[in-house]
C-alpha cells in the first residue's frame, strides 16, 4: 500500500505553497498518496485572507516595519496555544490528520509543527513530522524551535547555520529547496552560450514605477539585451506600463501574465531579475540562471540573497542605475562575469530538491509504518 503523506502549507508568502505543491508532485511520482492543505485558509478563511493582504502590503511598501515584526516573532513561545486567531486552523489541522490518517506529515509553515506536537501527543504511534524550511541561512527561531522529527533545508550553509544554533546534526537534512521536479531534466543554457541577444527574465512586483524603470534599465544597458516581463497576478495593474515599454523598444520586449512555464523560462534565459523570495531564488539556482535581486524584504529574505552571493550566482541591484551598471558589466569582455556566475551555479547544482526530500520522507515514513 502506498504511503499517505499529508502536506500542510500557508498562504503567507509564495515559498510555502510552492514547496508544498512541488513536494506533492515529487511524492506522487514515487507512488505516494498525498494531500496538500492550508489549515489557516480552511479553518479561518476571512482572517487569513486579511492577514495575507496585510503581509503583501507591508513587505512591499513598508519592509522596515516588516523587519521589526519578523524579528519580534523570535521571542514568541509558539509551544503554547496563545493565539486566538490560530485556534480554528489548529482544529482544522487536527481534523485533517484524523480524516486522512497519514503515514507522515510535512509542514512547510513553521507554526504547524507546534500544532502537531499538541495534536499527536496522545497517539501511541504518531506519524513522523518533517518541517520543510523555506528560508536560507538566516533562520527565524520559529523554525529552529519547532518540535519535529527532522528539518529539511535548502543548502549546506543553512544546515551549518542551524546546527550552530544547537540543533542535532542528524535531524537537519539538506535536500535542496523543493523546486518543481521538471528542473531535474530541463536543459539550461550552458556557460559558453552566445549572448546576442542577452535575454533577461523580469518578475515584476506590484510597485507601479518599477516596471518601466527596471525594464528601461535593462534595455539601456546594452543593445543586445531583450526582456521578458512576467506580470503574473499583477497583469491588470501593470499591463499598461509594460505595454509602453514594449512599444518604445520594438522587438526587444515580451509580456507574459500568469504562467505555468516558469521552469522553462528560467532555463531559457540568461539572467533573471526579481525579489529575493525563497521560491524565486531557489528556482533561479535550480535553473543555473544568474540573478539580480531588485527588492529585498529585510530579515526574512536576507539569507536568500546571502546564499546567492556565497554561491557566486547573484547579487543585489537596488535601483535602475545599479541594474544598468551590473548588466553592462555582465556583458563586458565577452560576458566573462556572466559566464563565471553560470559556472558557479552549475557547480552548486541543487536542481532536484523536491525529489531528494520526497525520497527521504518516504524512507522514514515506510520505516515508521513497519514498526
Amino acid at each position: 500500500m502506498s504511503a499517505r503523506i499529508l502536506i500542510v502549507t500557508a498562504a503567507f508568502g509564495e515559498g510555502h505553497n510552492s514547496a508544498a505543491r512541488n513536494l506533492a508532485l515529487a511524492l506522487d511520482s514515487l507512488g505516494a498518496t498525498t494531500q496538500v492543505a492550508d489549515p489557516c485558509m480552511l479553518g479561518a478563511p476571512v482572517s487569513t485572507k486579511a492577514l495575507c493582504k496585510g503581509y503583501r502590503f507591508v513587505t512591499t511598501y513598508a519592509p522596515g516595519l516588516w523587519n521589526r515584526i519578523y524579528r519580534s516573532t523570535g521571542k514568541v513561545d509558539f509551544s503554547r496555544q496563545q493565539m486566538p486567531l490560530m485556534r480554528k486552523p489548529e482544529d482544522k489541522l487536527a481534523a485533517l490528520v484524523e480524516e486522512f490518517k497519514p503515514d507522515a506529515i510535512v509542514a512547510t509553515y513553521p507554526l504547524y509543527s507546534y500544532f502537531l506536537d499538541r495534536i499527536l501527543a496522545d497517539l501511541t504511534n504518531p506519524p513522523p513530522v518533517f518541517t520543510v524550511v523555506t528560508d536560507s541561512i538566516e533562520i527565524n527561531s520559529a523554525w529552529t524551535s519547532a518540535p519535529t522529527d527532522a528539518w529539511i533545508v535548502t543548502d549546506p550553509y543553512t544546515r551549518e547555520s542551524m546546527i550552530s544554533q544547537g540543533l542535532p546534526a542528524e535531524k537537519v537534512v539538506e535536500t535542496g529547496f523543493a523546486v518543481n521536479p521538471s528542473f531535474t531534466h530541463l536543459p539550461s543554457l550552458p556557460a559558453d552560450s552566445p549572448v546576442d541577444p542577452f535575454t533577461v527574465l523580469y518578475f515584476a512586483t506590484p510597485k507601479l514605477p518599477h516596471v518601466r524603470r527596471i525594464s528601461k534599465a535593462v534595455l539601456n544597458a546594452d543593445p543586445r539585451t531583450q526582456i521578458t516581463i512576467v506580470l503574473g497576478k499583477n497583469l491588470r495593474l501593470l499591463y499598461k506600463r509594460a505595454k509602453e515599454i514594449k512599444d518604445r523598444y520594438p522587438g526587444r520586449v515580451r509580456i507574459k501574465g500568469w504562467t505555468r512555464k516558469v521552469p522553462e523560462l528560467l532555463n531559457s534565459h540568461h539572467l533573471v531579475i526579481g525579489k529575493a523570495g525563497g521560491a524565486t531564488v531557489h528556482e533561479a539556482i535550480a535553473a543555473r540562471c544568474p540573478m539580480l535581486v531588485h527588492h529585498l524584504v529585510p530579515g526574512q529574505e536576507e539569507g536568500n540573497l546571502e546564499l546567492l552571493e556565497k554561491i557566486g550566482g547573484g547579487t543585489l541591484a537596488e535601483g535602475p542605475e545599479a541594474i544598468t551598471r551590473i548588466a553592462t558589466d555582465l556583458l563586458a569582455d565577452k560576458a566573462a562575469r556572466w559566464r563565471r556566475m553560470k559556472r558557479a551555479l552549475t557547480q552548486h547544482g541543487h536542481h532536484s530538491g523536491s525529489l531528494n526530500a520526497a525520497h527521504y520522507i518516504l524512507e522514514r515514513a515506510n520505516s515508521k509504518s513497519t514498526i
